[in-house]
């Protein structure tokens, strides 16, 4: 395994922190991370280079210490990078933890006036589902699509298939851009139960509008994911003078 690089400008505590969650990312580690003293012998490191980096990763969320057992992968590392197209399905996989899906309803409808206005559907072909991670109920998702592209979806795996696949591989459509908006919520009594939560669990809210390369509204998206497994993450820049 690569050794940090003492170097480097960037602190070893840092580095070691970095290496840690991109083997977290990577399902290199699916339960809990290396103790210690591994860590300590496996990187070349103090025991307060360790400390400092684990430290980190607890206050970020990304891990928690279990007194006397060691520092086990949080349940709400299922992050998802903003900025980065990716479906529900890869992120979920990308954290190391198995995807799973349930199909509640889907058909012809016509949308609530806020889905009209947004997406400018008359009528839409609405799917709704339950979605898992390690077969726990991770959010319900509610996916709109134009008519004509949500008929042929429905003649292919849409109660566990992944729909961005289905969309790009049997349809042939290039997605290529998406407007997504998040914000916070709370379940219906029927969404919380399809979770197996209270309908006062607060829920991260996400509405996205997603386009083919000619700008055409292929989808529009409204997910709810419970808030204690799952978060967003957003790297910034500074732009230079």
């Amino acid at each position: 395994m690569e050794k940090l690089n003492p170097k480097d400008p960037v602190p070893l505590h840092i580095q070691l922190r970095n290496k840690i969650e991109g083997l977290i990312n990577e399902g290199h580690y699916q339960d809990k991370i290396p103790s210690e003293r591994q860590l300590m012998d496996e990187y070349e490191v103090s025991r307060s280079t360790v400390r400092e980096a684990v430290s980190h990763l607890v206050r970020e969320g990304i891990v928690e210490k279990v007194h006397g057992k060691g520092t086990f992968i949080s349940s709400k590392a299922i992050q998802e990078w903003l900025g980065s197209l990716t479906s529900t399905t890869e992120t979920i996989r990308k954290m190391g933890m198995a995807p799973g899906a349930r199909l509640v309803t889907h058909g012809t409808i016509i949308p609530p006036n806020d889905i009209i206005e947004a997406t400018g559907l008359d009528t839409a072909y609405f799917i709704k589902r339950v979605r898992y991670a390690n077969d726990i109920p991770l959010a319900i998702e509610l996916q709109y699509y134009p008519v004509e592209i949500g008929e042929k979806l429905a003649e292919l795996d849409i109660d566990k298939g992944t729909l961005f696949d289905l969309i790009e591989e049997n349809l042939g459509i290039k997605l290529a851009e998406a407007e997504q908006l998040i914000t916070s919520s709370f379940l219906t009594t029927e969404d919380a139960e399809l979770l197996g939560v209270s309908d006062s669990l607060n829920v991260l809210n996400t509405e996205r509008k997603l386009m083919d390369q000619s700008g055409r509204l292929i989808e529009y998206y409204v997910a709810s994911f419970r808030s204690d497994m799952y978060s967003f993450r957003m790297k910034l820049s500074k732009k230079s003078n």
